[in-house]
């Protein structure tokens, strides 16, 4: 029988790989910690790979040699960003790599209208001045959605999810990618990257992670937003160059920021930490304590459909490689280096 270690499985993800494996007559063993060098190990005996983590599984080359060596021939992602594989070195050692690039834009753009709904609507300071007992209103008015200007870069999937929401709710949008999709035409309007941060009442972030995105968000480009605009980020934490980004906030370059994700997540987001005291993150603390600044720990994938879609995609894909066959989400090795949407 075909068996697949099934990595960093959560308690929403189980059910989906149990009722997958007997649909398939497959055995997934579902682990419960990730695959770094200290776990490697535990690939012996398995045909494939199915993983979701936030940090990469190792930073020595010759991890994927080892695995070539255990006999894995595949690793299924199951998420859209694909920043924790080295795919050039996965390749060289004969290991072919897929991901789940649609496992629900929905998701993710609700999570963001959430978040700029919060920022628009001053909801982080009116929850602050709750607890003190103060009520009142004053200096906290907001503007509606149809007055104001969303700027989205990068228009794939979910970016245009996003336009359509905003779009509906009559907003003025516009958008920025490398590969502009003119079906969106009568959604938004296509500019540069300046002149949307120029522009722009918010700006959105949806782009992978790759050496061209990495700090696309820098000092420079806060500087280039409106004082009186907010920013939201639930793409990857690496496209923000952070220290710039509290700075911005700080110095009120801008109005507020929304974040799901942020740079060294992985030793912060998905765990439980001592309530009493900081977190020790290098960035966390700082940008929890301002009361123009939404957090939530990269949550913008945690729906039903969306959890689904991933465990059964990334089976689906590891069980195609391994009896033969190919997936039209394989990525070829070079994106790692290219790859912007």
């Amino acid at each position: 029988m075909t068996s697949i270690a099934f990595y960093h499985c959560i308690d929403e993800e189980r059910p989906f790989a149990e009722q997958w494996a007997a649909e398939h007559d497959v055995h997934v063993e579902c682990f419960p910690f990730e695959l770094h060098e200290d776990t490697l190990h535990t690939v012996e005996g398995f045909d494939g790979i199915s993983y979701k983590q936030r940090s990469a599984p190792s930073n020595d080359p010759d991890f994927y040699r080892r695995l070539s060596a255990y006999g894995i021939r595949q690793i299924a992602i199951r998420s859209a960003g694909y920043d924790t594989i080295d795919l050039k070195t996965a390749a060289e050692n004969g290991i072919r790599v897929t991901n789940v690039p649609s496992y629900s834009p929905s998701a993710v753009a609700e999570l963001t209208l959430t978040h700029i709904m919060r920022l628009i609507r001053h909801v982080p300071q009116f929850d602050e001045r709750a607890t003190n007992h103060d009520f009142s209103v004053k200096g906290l008015i907001s503007r509606e959605i149809s007055e104001l200007t969303v700027g989205i870069i990068g228009v794939g999937r979910i970016g245009s999810t996003v336009a359509r929401i905003f779009h509906a709710l009559g907003a003025q949008v516009l958008g920025n990618d490398i590969a502009p999709n003119h079906e969106l035409d009568g959604i938004l309007t296509w500019v540069s990257k300046d002149e949307l941060l120029a522009r722009a009442d918010v700006i959105t972030m949806h782009t992978y992670l790759d050496a061209s995105t990495r700090h696309l968000m820098d000092a420079s480009r806060f500087a280039q937003m409106k004082p009186t605009a907010y920013f939201v980020n639930n793409s990857r934490g690496g496209v923000v160059d952070t220290p710039a980004l509290i700075d911005a906030l700080d110095n009120h370059v801008i109005a507020g920021a929304a974040i799901d994700v942020l740079e060294g997540e992985a030793t912060l987001f998905g765990h439980t930490l001592p309530a009493d005291q900081p977190t020790g993150h290098p960035y966390y603390d700082a940008l929890n304590a301002m009361p123009n600044v939404v957090i939530t720990p990269h949550i913008a994938f945690f729906t039903d459909v969306a959890v689904k879609n991933m465990v059964c995609q990334s089976l689906d894909d590891a069980l195609a490689i391994l009896n033969g066959g190919t997936s039209p989400h394989e990525i070829a090795p070079y994106d790692n280096l290219a790859h912007t949407r």
